[in-house]
């Protein structure tokens, strides 16, 4: 076996699916299937069964997986360690952050990066929660909640603000909510996923006690868009939503701010390339501060 047969069986364990497997290996799904046959012969035993909640491991593969992820974890350290070494400010970097950051916030910054350094690649991967950087899924996260992983080195580099919004539309028909009351006979959009257990969703909580639920979401697009087609009430960064056709609404206290930290893995945040993205997206985002987190 090499390392890609390794890494074909590691991938179908945590993905569960041929299908997700492949994608996350960018092969096809018949090909994955036949790698995993292919490696399955040379060993001599099935490695990984299908059930209905997808593949996972036999008891001999249950018997190599922790063998298989210390090598994985010794890879990314050889590759990382030989990254390091790398004193051309060129080459590709993975750069992981919310769609909704990235679109609206980090594309003028990165433009003015390519400007000043061309010859950087940068990939932007829209899915932070699920991407791990001590795996090697991306090289640096922008994420709001603090990292946790030792072998990362992480830096609050923003805080960004939370306000309640409504559509002129919905509060004409609707009536102003009376937050002290909690917002009895009002509709709310809420997130859908861990979003709704921040401060921020406990802090709306509170004041709409009163309303019921007409939409849930995972994306702040979405519950932008709902709002804007008045279908609720909602909460929502306001740099997103100040520059929309909403109505910010006033509240018994303010939202408590959410904070912006930036994790890159130790073994690569000096290597130039990375230093040079890392260093401009905290002057980039220091910038930006008066739209982030306005008075």
């Amino acid at each position: 076996m090499d390392w890609g047969d390794l890494q074909d069986f590691l991938t179908i364990t945590r993905h569960r699916t041929l299908s997700a497997a492949a994608e996350a290996l960018g092969v096809q799904q018949s090909t994955m299937g036949r790698r995993l046959k292919a490696l399955e012969m040379r060993v001599g035993a099935k490695l990984l069964q299908r059930t209905a909640q997808g593949f996972v491991p036999t008891p001999a593969g249950e018997s190599i997986l922790a063998h298989v992820e210390r090598i994985e974890s010794e890879t990314l350290t050889i590759e990382r360690t030989i990254a390091g070494k790398d004193g051309l400010l060129e080459g590709r970097v993975r750069l992981t952050a919310v769609a909704e950051l990235t679109v609206n916030v980090l594309t003028p910054i990165l433009a003015a990066f390519h400007a000043r350094h061309p010859r950087i690649l940068l990939e932007l991967l829209t899915d932070p929660d699920h991407l791990d950087l001590a795996k090697g899924d991306a090289d640096i996260a922008l994420r709001s909640t603090r990292f946790t992983q030792n072998d990362l080195v992480a830096r609050k580099v923003a805080d960004f603000a939370f306000a309640a919004y409504a559509s002129p539309a919905y509060l004409a028909a609707e009536g102003t909510p009376d937050f002290a009351a909690g917002a009895p006979g009002h509709r709310l959009l809420l997130p859908q996923d861990d979003r709704q257990n921040s401060p921020q969703g406990t802090w709306f909580a509170a004041m709409t006690a009163g309303a019921r639920t007409a939409l849930r979401s995972n994306n702040f697009s979405m519950l932008l868009a709902a709002a804007e087609a008045g279908i609720g009430i909602v909460c929502l960064p306001r740099f997103l939503a100040d520059a929309a056709p909403l109505q910010r609404l006033v509240v018994p206290a303010p939202a408590p701010a959410r904070e912006l930290w930036l994790g890159v893995p130790m073994e690569i945040r000096d290597t130039p390339r990375f230093r040079a993205v890392i260093d401009f997206l905290a002057q980039g985002l220091k910038q930006e501060s008066p739209r982030l987190n306005p008075l």
